[in-house]
């Protein structure tokens, strides 16, 4: 029996549930007898029930006897649904295969325990590091109660994201964008500062081809709450929230007329004259955002990297040269004297869209910079 095969469909099977099921993990399985699979489950929305009650109901009867691969530990735990464990043993599968144990120091290991307990075979560390990253915001979030940061920007080979006078329409192609639109489908928050609103009034939503995307909340740094009334963030028809960070000397009357408005204001402590992005992550976290992605400008960009916040980076860049120095560079301020100090990054992974190619790696937080 190949455990690895089975493990990787059925962590294709959790990649269905994108977006859907935060601030819950995305969860695969699949139930196999006599070597053919039997029965597939996701986890499918937060709230609905769990990948592995899904794929065991889809195999029925069949599962007496069979072995179910998932790709996190099941748990064994009553939250919105009752525990997974009950309902394995009572199909009768004898044999659980599991990618990764629940990260979630309050409960991990307790449902592989328990079912080892009742007499049922189980192996653990199957596709692991794939599972780890499916779930990597997921990971941080339940251990930090920080949200997992992504930081994305478009720009030309010679690191322009923009030029003099602020045109970036469009440094990126088509299939780079239409990929960025299904990254922020799986994001719960969305990053800008109040510079990239003025200059671009981006609506910040979702959208895909299918039309079925969810859109992130949207988070504007908005440190002396000088945002347009006729932003378009103010004014769209979306089931997702604005939020304004503010500076916390703004006035309240100030604060009041958007939040008559709907619009979530919530104040915030400086730094160097801009929010400090290190404590809005704790608030963020409280508020329910597991995984937000930062989308500039150069200036938040940069920010963000000096508050080592960012956990991630996808950079894309354009086959296309400025050829000058007047642009608008991807980080914007004081950088660093030395090389030595420069940002590291590890597992760099390269991909290509179109004729973009994109950067992506995490910043090795191990080192010192």
């Amino acid at each position: 029996m190949d455990d690895t095969h089975y493990m990787r469909t059925a962590l294709g099977l959790a990649e269905k549930g994108a977006g859907y099921t935060s601030p819950n993990p995305m969860v695969g399985a699949v139930v196999v007898r006599d070597g053919h699979i039997v029965g597939r489950g996701w986890h499918e929305a937060v709230g609905g029930p769990h990948a592995e009650v899904n794929a065991l109901e889809d195999a029925g009867p069949l599962a007496d006897g069979a072995t179910l691969y998932v790709t996190l530990e099941p748990c064994n735990h009553t939250g919105r649904t009752p525990p997974c464990t009950q309902k394995i043993l009572e199909s009768g599968v004898r044999r659980v295969v599991v990618a990764m144990d629940d990260p979630n120091p309050e409960v991990k290991g307790g449902g592989n325990d328990c079912l080892k307990n009742r007499g049922v075979a189980v192996t653990t560390g199957v596709c692991e590091a794939e599972a780890r990253r499916l779930n990597e915001s997921f990971i941080k979030y339940v251990k930090t109660r920080r949200p997992f940061v992504v930081l994305k920007c478009a720009a030309t080979l010679d690191g322009s994201i923009a030029t003099r006078t602020g045109d970036a329409r469009w440094v990126s192609g088509e299939a780079s964008r239409a990929f960025v639109h299904q990254l922020r489908h799986r994001m719960d928050g969305i990053m800008v500062g109040i510079g990239t609103v003025i200059s671009d009034n981006p609506s910040l939503t979702t959208r895909l081809d299918s039309g079925k995307g969810l859109d992130p909340t949207r988070i504007i740094l908005d440190s002396k709450l000088s945002i347009p009334e006729d932003a378009k963030v103010l004014r769209l028809e979306s089931g997702a929230d604005t939020v304004l960070v503010t500076g916390e000397a703004v006035s309240d009357t100030k604060k009041a007329v958007l939040r008559n408005k709907g619009i979530r204001v919530i104040s915030a402590p400086l730094r160097d004259g801009g929010i400090n992005l290190d404590l809005l992550m704790n608030r963020l976290g409280y508020i329910g955002i597991t995984s937000l992605l930062i989308e500039g400008g150069s200036r938040v960009i940069a920010s963000a990297l000096q508050a080592r916040i960012v956990d991630k980076i996808m950079f894309f860049y354009a086959p296309k040269i400025l050829g000058g120095d007047d642009g608008i560079p991807i980080c914007r301020g004081a950088g660093p004297k030395l090389m030595r100090q420069c940002i590291p990054i590890r597992d760099m992974n390269v991909r290509q869209f179109g004729e973009d190619i994109m950067v992506e790696g995490y910043i090795d937080k191990s080192k010192t910079w």
